[in-house]
């Protein structure tokens, strides 16, 4: 899984409990990873795009305060997604893990 292939699932994950605007999904991925992961605005603003281009997820202007913010909800659409990454991703992991091993 190459990083933008990353930062879609952990968006999707993080969208998966509320919906949210485009800052606090970063904020999420950073406070949720406890700081090893960052979601730099240069390449989340381009992949919520994407996701929301291919129905993944959608978005709606609401006030927040005094002021107006896109926010990113799941679709059905989504939640299969990040359904089926999560699989990959395990996959993965226990694929990395078989090959790097430990003392054991």
């Amino acid at each position: 899984m190459n990083q933008k292939e990353q930062l879609r699932l952990l968006i999707l994950g993080v969208l998966e409990r509320q919906p949210e605007h485009g800052y606090a999904i970063a904020q999420a991925i950073k406070a949720r990873s406890a700081g090893v992961l960052n979601a730099r605005e240069g390449s989340l603003y381009p992949a919520l795009h994407l996701l929301e281009k291919e129905g993944l997820v959608q978005s709606q202007e609401v006030e927040i305060g005094a002021r107006l913010r896109r926010e990113y909800r799941l679709t059905e659409a989504g939640v299969q997604a990040l359904v089926k990454a999560r699989g990959e991703w395990q996959a993965q992991v226990q694929a990395v893990g078989a090959v790097i091993g430990g003392a054991g």
